[in-house]
């Protein structure tokens, strides 16, 4: 079976690549640690081999036929397994592609040789961009082609007219209908109506030529923006009463009754010379803290007033030492860490809250981090992998249940811009936004893109379907369409530059050398779901935007972009001809 791909592991994530894979053409042989009830099914469904590496990876690669095969993708959920998958396949398959999932930072980029024979993704990663740009309202993509920018920008359909007439020479990448339907890659001849909204693409003087200006993505509010002083006291003193122990409060009541009382005592009990009630209050103080006697003493007083001295300075002393020891408690243990997180929280305005602080959630944050945007993570465990990371990134993290409206309120979600829901669990996910979806009430986002844009992370792209067909979630992204592309990609020789989504449609930006398949081949004779960008001619020019008669040659670099289907299937037509 030469020129077939193996795929290594058995997770959802790799089922979804195996079913692309078969969609686009490919035999696969699926790769996995032992044959279950569940592997023998997936089996059954799709007729592909199955091996099982219950006598060693190199066996199993071996049976495989890996040193026949045109790529090795390794997708277990176990990052040991992919790794120890690619070092000997490697070895085994030295003209295979090797494609890993990896999110270790560290090892992957040892791993990754700089070529495209082997490559290190991580689905995290992959999928950051596209929950980033939901959660800030951006509609500009930029695109680098060949050393050329390209930008995606979304427009407004302000009078009806045809794409070519309103637009000129920018590429439509897609329509967004009234009721908010998308068309991929129409045609510049479609008439579109007002109210709808067109994605292009072009140069930034393309858009200048049109008399387009680019909209820049909003930014939020600094987090350095603090209100006024009298607030932020007030919020500090608020912070510190829910954090403090009960038992603090108590105590600093009996030291101020304690102190009152002697006051009193001194004021009226005291004999020559007499004092005043600010001398008896001073007095007192002096005796309770146990720093007298200088100005005034005992020593001439009677003997009850001696007694009533002895008893004030233990009662002082013992209640001085618990009040100390509950501030330590407030001050040195963990509570301290939390309430400034929740402090800090209260105190930012238009930013983002991430709930979740696994691997996906982490790098959401982080990504907003690097924009300067102000984060919020929000997390029911207190330790979890990442924990430290976000405290090194000085990220507030507050530790609760998201779907508690206790929880949101302290994470600041009434002051928010935006909400990612990114736990791995789809079922909390959803419960999560739901949640939101109530607190939130009239703030919610919109169709229109009004209100606060709450971003679900969802797996599987008929769940996320379903999701926004039960629930009306409008910015619902599934991690297997963000990150399979990149794989499948990367399996078969498809250079990905980039990924984004179009309210939930997910489109692709990328290159590969043109095969004898479409050889001669005009931009009026291919799918009309793909939009060539750009071709790179062996000669080296860079032709720009490519018209209905312009052809492939072989040896051509072309830029492309669409539904990553439509790019896959036209990159397996360039390798064995046929129409796409």
């Amino acid at each position: 079976m030469p020129g077939h791909v193996v795929v290594c592991g058995f997770s959802g994530f790799a089922l979804r690549l195996v079913e692309q894979l078969l969609d686009s053409g490919e035999q696969v042989v699926l790769m996995v640690p032992a044959v279950e009830s569940a592997v023998s099914a997936a089996q059954g469904r799709w007729g592909v081999r199955v091996v099982a590496a219950q006598f060693g990876v190199t066996n199993a690669l071996t049976e495989c036929e890996a040193s026949r095969a045109q790529a090795v993708v390794c997708v277990s959920d176990d990052e040991r397994w992919n790794l120890e998958i690619a070092l000997l396949a490697e070895q085994l398959a030295p003209t295979a592609r090797i494609v890993t999932q990896l999110s270790n930072a560290t090892v992957g980029t040892a791993m990754a040789d700089g070529s495209q024979r082997h490559v290190v993704l991580d689905v995290a990663a992959l999928a950051t961009p596209s929950v980033v740009e939901a959660c800030l309202g951006q509609t500009v993509h930029d695109i680098d082609v060949a050393g050329t920018t390209f930008v995606v920008a979304t427009f407004p359909v302000l009078e009806d007219a045809s794409l070519r007439a309103r637009f000129g020479d920018l590429a439509p990448v897609a329509v967004i209908g009234v009721d908010g339907e998308v068309s991929a890659c129409p045609g510049r001849d479609r008439i579109v109506r007002a109210g709808e909204r067109a994605v292009l693409l072009g140069t930034a003087a393309d858009f200048a030529q049109q008399h387009l200006p680019l909209p820049a993505p909003a930014r939020a509010a600094p987090e350095g923006e603090r209100r006024p002083l009298v607030h932020r006291l007030l919020h500090s003193a608020e912070t510190f009463a829910r954090d403090a122990n009960p038992n603090l409060f108590r105590m600093a009541a009996v030291l101020a009754a304690l102190l009152c009382i002697s006051t009193i005592v001194l004021w009226r009990g005291y004999r020559k010379p007499g004092m005043s009630a600010l001398d008896a209050l001073y007095f007192s103080s002096e005796t309770i803290a146990t720093v007298g006697y200088g100005d005034f003493n005992f020593a001439t007083q009677p003997p009850w007033l001696r007694l009533w001295s002895i008893l004030l300075m233990f009662a002082g002393v013992t209640t001085t030492a618990i009040v100390m020891a509950f501030l330590a408690d407030v001050l040195i243990s963990r509570r301290l860490s939390h309430g400034a997180a929740r402090t800090r929280a209260r105190r930012m305005s238009g930013h983002t809250v991430v709930v979740g602080l696994g691997a996906f959630g982490m790098s959401v944050a982080r990504a907003l981090r690097d924009r300067g945007e102000p984060v919020v993570v929000v997390e029911r465990a207190e330790h979890t992998r990442f924990s430290e990371t976000a405290a090194g990134l000085d990220i507030p993290v507050i530790y609760g249940d998201a779907a508690l409206p206790e929880t949101m309120a302290s994470a600041g979600l009434g002051r928010a811009r935006a909400v990612a829901v990114v736990t791995s669990s789809d079922l909390t996910n959803i419960e999560v936004a739901i949640a939101v979806r109530t607190l939130l009430g009239p703030r919610w986002g919109t169709a229109t893109g009004d209100g606060v844009p709450v971003v679900l992370r969802i797996f599987d792209r008929d769940l996320a379907g379903a999701v926004v067909h039960r629930f009306g979630f409008q910015n619902v992204r599934p991690t297997v369409d963000l990150a399979v592309p990149w794989f499948v990609g990367a399996a078969l020789g498809l250079h990905v530059l980039g990924t984004f989504s179009v309210r939930g449609e997910s489109f692709m930006v990328g290159r590969f050398e043109v095969g004898s398949g479409l050889d001669s081949v005009t931009m009026d004779e291919l799918s009309a779901l793909t939009r060539v960008i750009a071709i790179r001619r062996a000669d080296g020019s860079l032709e720009h935007p490519p018209r209905r008669g312009t052809s492939f040659a072989v040896g051509d670099l072309a830029y492309l972009i669409g539904p990553y289907a439509e790019l896959l299937a036209l990159l397996q037509r360039g390798r064995t001809g046929g129409a796409a």
